[in-house]
């Protein structure tokens, strides 16, 4: 897809911020690819980059496990800005020396620059960054400059003649105040990079990439009429056209009403062919006893795919399915680009069975969330389709703490449906990443109507986020919350409780399961 276009390689030596140093090379409009540390130098050079970052990551360098780079990386004339773990192994390798560090810097520290470098061009001498390491660089290799410290570390440095440079602080999260700025002037001012990659050019190559994968080939879409699997819908129809039918499956955990209203919707305003499946029963009786989340997430993915493949040899000969996976699906679910840990499994990427005749087309699967609503308004979607909060794909099953019934179902329903409507009559909706109701496997002693009362718990979850790696909980005013409480309480029968969660991410993860 990006072969036209300039690209920086991002070496991942297994740090969760590695995709957000992804995600703020893409908002300067420059392409980037992740891949893992251990990727030989021949296929590197195959890829011809503008320029190369290495991330962050848990291991300390001076172990003899640590991950390494084959040495002819550091022979290279691409520029190299390694961050962190990449600074600390930049230094190693070239002649320096790393030690732990007598004092550990986790959180915000002050940067001071103290030498002109085109990474820190337009910045104040001092601002804010954000710190997360356990070792320091205590001697420089040859050749290489210090250009800003912190009250406890050498904070950067670079070697202009070779084309390295390093920061001992993290550049891409928001707490680091000119970190936008300072990866702008690398890939800017030292890769010379054009920054062509816009959302008018993905859409046009994600059509080509498209048609060429799929040539003149039957396909059918898993479509929730959430953005993402709308938006991929919406790029494989303006691709194959007439040879794309939209499958939309009611599990039986959907959001209350959502069936009948997402179908009319989807053929309304998109005017896609899209079949609705009734398949609820099937879903429920496999969920059935089911504890266990990742079980539920695997037993969904494969549910859904034995539902498409009976759908579509109804159609005749059908060989590929278009799926809305998004690239923190893949990050969290499977480790395919380097170390980074799996979090947990996602039914669109790791609860695929092995023996699936279809052939996957999934054209979102390098995006972000919030990269994908650009691509929607790109494509001329409106704001209701674009501006939708996420839904999980296995749905209200992973947010049904314990085993998925019909009668916990509904409450679920019921419930969620009260957050949203509120949510969006306090004016809030558009505003918040993300919100909904869990219900808990917990029951405590009420009072309602005089009568002892003997019910569930309902916990509330809002937070704010930009692109699902890290969130926030949202400090919704009281009165909203009030009124969310004091609805389900009153009108959700099996609810006797309500609570709000305050957990961010990390440690917790959005969904509860």
């Amino acid at each position: 897809m990006a072969s036209s276009h300039e690209l920086i390689l991002i070496l991942d030596f297994g740090s969760q911020y590695t995709q957000l140093i992804a995600r703020r090379v893409r908002e300067a409009q420059v392409f980037c690819q992740i891949v893992p540390f251990s990727t030989p130098v021949a296929e590197i050079l195959k890829l011809e980059p503008k320029g190369i970052i290495l991330s962050g990551g848990p291991d300390s360098v001076y172990d003899k496990k640590s991950p390494r780079v084959e040495t002819s990386l550091w022979k290279l004339e691409i520029p190299i800005l390694g961050i962190c773990y990449g600074f600390q192994l930049l230094c190693l390798e070239l002649g320096g020396s790393v030690k732990p560090a007598g004092k550990r810097e986790y959180g915000l520290a002050e940067l001071n620059t103290e030498a002109k470098s085109p990474l820190f061009e337009g910045l104040e001498q001092k601002s804010k960054v954000w710190m997360s390491h356990g070792d320091h660089i205590v001697s420089l290799p040859d050749g290489f400059s210090q250009t800003g410290f912190s009250d406890n570390a050498l904070a950067s440095a670079e070697n202009q003649n070779q084309n390295c440079y390093g920061l001992q602080f993290h550049p891409e999260v928001v707490h680091t105040e000119e970190g936008r700025k300072i990866l702008e002037n690398f890939l800017f001012r030292v890769c010379r990079s054009a920054g062509d990659w816009t959302p008018a050019a993905f859409v046009d190559e994600s059509v080509q990439q498209i048609r060429q994968q799929v040539g003149s080939g039957k396909v059918i879409c898993a479509l929730s009429g959430g953005v993402d699997s709308t938006v991929a819908a919406v790029l494989v129809d303006r691709a194959i056209g007439q040879n794309l039918t939209c499958f939309f499956v009611d599990n039986g955990v959907l959001r209350k009403n959502e069936y009948r209203q997402v179908i009319s919707k989807l053929q309304k305003h998109l005017k896609l062919q899209v079949i609705g499946i009734d398949a609820s029963n099937q879903f429920m009786k496999k969920l059935a006893g089911v504890i266990d989340p990742e079980k539920k997430r695997k037993i969904i993915g494969r549910e859904f795919i034995s539902v498409f493949e009976r759908e579509s040899n109804r159609l005749g000969e059908v060989d590929f399915l278009v799926q809305g996976t998004l690239y923190p699906d893949v990050i969290e679910s499977v480790s395919v680009r380097g170390p980074s840990a799996t979090i947990k499994s996602h039914h669109n990427v790791g609860g695929l069975p092995k023996n699936m005749k279809l052939q996957l087309v999934e054209p979102l699967r390098e995006l972000f969330k919030d990269e994908v609503r650009i691509i929607g308004k790109e494509l001329g979607l409106e704001k209701s389709f674009v501006q939708r909060q996420p839904f999980p794909g296995p749905g209200l099953a992973v947010r049904i703490i314990g085993e998925v019934t019909p009668t916990r179902v509904r409450m679920l329903q019921e419930a969620d449906d009260v957050v949203i409507s509120e949510i969006k009559a306090a004016g809030l909706y558009t505003k918040i990443w993300q919100t909904f109701a869990v219900l808990l496997p917990v029951k405590s002693v009420g009072v309602m109507g005089d009568e002892r009362s003997y019910e569930y718990t309902c916990a509330i979850r809002a937070v704010h986020s930009q692109d699902g790696m890290t969130a926030d909980w949202v400090r919704l005013p009281y009165p909203v919350l009030e009124k969310i409480s004091t609805r389900i309480v009153n009108e959700v029968q099996g609810i006797n409780r309500v609570v709000y969660d305050i957990s961010s991410k990390p440690p917790a993860t959005i969904e509860w399961e």
